[in-house]
């Protein structure tokens, strides 16, 4: 089994981040994402074999498990496998296998902060491993704006806590349209759009590093 690891840092904005792939060997494909110590780990099963309840005659059922790092999935992880579902679907041809399943298991290794930004991350190069047909490739970003009005990218979980706004953006490589938004307090519209701004333009590191991570990957093989 072939692993790679890649790793990148901006400190101006980012956190150091990167990935490792093919890391186990029953899933399709796998890959573990880091971003600063918040780590996730990611397995794709499929297309395989569908239930009949679950089957979709036209299209691929897409299916997303998150397992917190300790006791059982709550309101808080159902409310992010349906975001991660929902990025997901935007971007799989999923009308090239119909009647069959695609799964995403996501296993939280440690938070400290941006974990659904690492999710989305983890889900994409674990895709991107187990060889999906996408129409795009898509990133998550996460900023905070404090008390102070000032923006910070890439949070940490004290920075998130003290902030007086989260957001959080999925976004696709083409047109860096938002293909997910999700904010937890108070912003106004001015502010959404400087962080909308901000995580656009960080999101080029990010789709740099997926295909520089890609372009290493093959050039072992």
């Amino acid at each position: 089994m072939e692993t790679g690891l890649e790793i990148t840092a901006d400190y101006s904005c980012l956190r150091p981040f990167g990935c490792e792939q093919n890391l186990l060997s029953r899933p399709d494909g796998s890959a573990s994402f880091f971003q600063g110590d918040t780590t996730v780990l990611a397995a794709v099963y499929g297309p395989a074999d569908v239930k009949v309840s679950k089957e979709i005659f036209d299209k691929a059922t897409v299916e997303v498990i998150l397992k917190p790092k300790v006791g059982l999935s709550g309101v808080a992880e159902k409310a992010k496998e349906q975001m991660i579902k929902n990025t997901c679907e935007s971007v799989i041809l999923t009308a090239l296998h119909p009647r069959t399943s695609i799964t995403v298991v996501l296993q939280v290794i440690h938070d400290a902060g941006s974990l659904l930004s690492c999710c989305l991350n983890a889900s994409f190069v674990a895709m991107m491993d187990a060889g999906l047909p996408m129409k795009s490739s898509f990133c998550g970003l996460t900023c905070v704006i404090g008390t102070d009005g000032n923006i910070v990218l890439d949070p940490t979980t004290k920075q998130e806590k003290e902030s007086r706004a989260v957001l959080i953006f999925g976004i696709e490589s083409i047109a860096k349209k938002v293909l997910l938004l999700t904010t937890k307090g108070s912003c106004s519209v001015e502010e959404l759009q400087r962080c909308l701004a901000i995580c656009q333009k960080a999101s080029e590191k990010i789709f740099q590093f997926y295909r520089d991570s890609l372009r290493r990957k093959f050039s072992k093989s």
